[in-house]
């Protein structure tokens, strides 16, 4: 020690440099333990040596003398992925007290039917001072909120929700209901159910065809009811289902999304499903071929009938057209008819004003008989016919004469008269003689005197 102390005393810088590195080193412990740098995106809980507790939520450099902070994210995370590769993020990474991995989980739907489900929950923590240090007195850590209270809620929420249908309405069109009631149930509680069996008739009913004796009689054969499993919600008096609440909302936690991201059932029904998949494409199919063989049916028909109708038609077409000649034909018969009548009662007519104007004519020409006759009466009256008796005896004397110039003479006559005169028989003595006789006769038959009766 002497020889220490005297080699200290020896080297008066060496000291000095000494205790400089001793002060720099405890100053620098000092600082370490009283600040801290607060980080965007957190809230700390700090605890000093004189046993005050603060809640820090701004960002920057923070004095706690000598005390204690724990860092608590304000947005913590569980969910349940797959280990693959794809589903990793690289990007940002949260540390293990901000976020909780896990598996996907297995869940049971209503109808039995097992599933492994991936979902993602985002849980936010209170900001206010109060209700952050309740939190953190209660679980003391992020890890021990995580996994004493978020995660087991996660799970519970989860396989709950799956309860709630069957497996057959998830993959039937329930995926979007499904993932709302999971999101409403991890905000509001757990809904509290009974499970019931009810029994329900089957409204369709098959038909045998294997008995040829009842024809299209055929007997229904099935069964037509069966029982299924109905879980129904617990009501309270004002008709409100009654929940389980979530613990952690007592310490203001708040949920900010839920997610069901994919579902995986076991293999047997995944075989089963694909099987009533195939058999309903073979019955959508076979449906599509009844409606392709009813549209075929009802296109032969259609044809038939537009066969029919225009057949109809063309028939229809032809009996117009035949009645429309007919109709003329008859319109012309008539209109002949018609016109023949007409003429005729023209000639009708005609001949009645011909008739009337014979009549009159013979009329007139008896009145103009009757005044010609009456005029010759007059006439004869006056001069006893004396020209009508002179023109007679004209005409006499003419054809004498005319008969008398044509006589026929021989050149010489020979004989002699039997009377004795002297002359020969046939000479124009005689001849004369004879016509003298004849114009006497007619003279006589005429019975008319020359003179003229006086008045």
């Amino acid at each position: 020690m002497e020889g220490q102390t005297v080699s200290i005393k020896r080297f008066p810088k060496a000291a000095k440099l000494l205790a400089g590195i001793v002060f720099v080193l405890t100053l620098g412990y000092v600082l370490s333990q009283s600040f801290f740098y607060a980080e965007p995106g957190y809230i700390y809980h700090v605890r000093t040596v004189t046993g005050n507790e603060a809640v820090v939520t701004e960002i920057g450099y923070k004095f706690y003398p000598f005390g204690r902070y724990n860092s608590w994210k304000r947005a913590m995370t569980v969910q349940a992925v797959s280990g693959s590769s794809q589903d990793a993020i690289t990007s940002e990474k949260d540390s293990d007290n901000a976020s909780a991995s896990l598996p996907p989980l297995s869940i049971m739907f209503l109808d039995q039917v097992d599933a492994h489900a991936q979902a993602t929950v985002r849980f936010s923590i209170p900001s206010d001072e109060e209700s952050f240090l309740k939190l953190a007195h209660e679980y003391r850590s992020p890890e021990n909120l995580l996994r004493t209270a978020l995660l087991p809620v996660f799970k519970e929420t989860l396989q709950a929700n799956a309860s709630l249908m069957t497996a057959e309405e998830y993959y039937a069109g329930g995926r979007t209901e499904f993932n709302s009631e999971f999101e409403n149930q991890m905000r509001n509680g757990i809904y509290l159910v009974k499970r019931e069996e009810v029994t329900v008739k089957s409204n369709r009913l098959a038909s045998g065809s294997a008995n040829v004796a009842l024809g299209t009689d055929q007997e229904e054969y099935g069964e037509d009811a069966k029982t299924i499993f109905v879980v129904q919600k617990v009501m309270d008096a004002t008709g409100q289902p009654l929940r389980k609440q979530q613990r952690f909302t007592d310490y203001g936690i708040t949920v900010v999304s839920a997610l069901v991201t994919d579902i995986r059932p076991n293999q047997k029904f995944i075989e089963r499903m694909q099987l009533k998949q195939k058999a309903s494409a073979d019955r959508a199919i076979a449906r599509e071929q009844r409606v392709q063989e009813e549209e075929q049916r009802l296109l032969a028909i259609a044809r038939g009938e537009r066969e029919v109708a225009e057949r109809q038609a063309k028939a229809k077409v032809e009996q117009i057209q035949k009645t429309t000649e007919a109709e003329t034909e008859k319109q012309l018969a008539i209109t002949r008819a018609e016109k023949l009548k007409a003429e005729a009662e023209i000639q009708r007519e005609t001949a009645e004003i011909n008739l009337e104007k014979a009549k009159i004519e013979a009329q007139t020409q008896r009145t103009l008989a009757d005044a010609e006759a009456y005029q010759k009466q007059v006439i004869l009256e006056a001069d006893n016919a004396l020209a009508q008796k002179l023109e007679a005896e004209i005409k006499i004397q003419q054809l004498w004469a005319e008969a008398y110039a044509k006589r026929k003479v021989p050149t010489n006559v020979f004989g002699s008269s039997g009377d004795g005169s002297g002359a020969p028989v046939g000479n124009d003595y005689e001849t004369k003689a004879f016509m003298q006789l004849l114009t006497l006769d007619a003279a006589k038959r005429l019975s008319y005197e020359r003179d003229l009766t006086k008045d």
